[in-house]
């Protein structure tokens, strides 16, 4: 029961903010501006929590092969590759980076 106590509380959270909009705003259409903002909240986020990821705590463990491979893999994406190559090109690049010592 310790377990789902936090999971159940979690999951109340999580449906009260989802309800809180509508009943904010009702009818009303939001303005432009702020459906754009909030279609890029999630995209930033992500971003983020990559950024955060890679630097390490404190950005102690900063590993920059790991930044030059997810750099190679945002770039296969952006040229049109599909995800598992983009993905495998950077896997390879951090791979070889780290064998080579570079």
């Amino acid at each position: 029961m310790r377990l789902w106590l936090p999971v159940f509380m979690v999951i109340v959270a999580n449906w009260v903010m989802k309800a809180s909009g509508p009943l904010a705003l009702g009818d009303r259409q939001l303005p432009p501006t702020v459906v754009t903002v909030t279609s890029l909240m999630a995209p930033v986020l992500l971003a983020g929590l990559i950024v955060v990821d890679v630097g390490g705590a404190s950005w102690s463990q900063f590993n920059w092969q790991q930044v030059v491979g997810v750099g190679v893999a945002g770039l296969a994406r952006i040229s049109k590759a599909p995800m598992l190559l983009a993905v495998l090109c950077g896997i390879a690049t951090t791979a070889l980076l780290r064998l080579f010592g570079i």
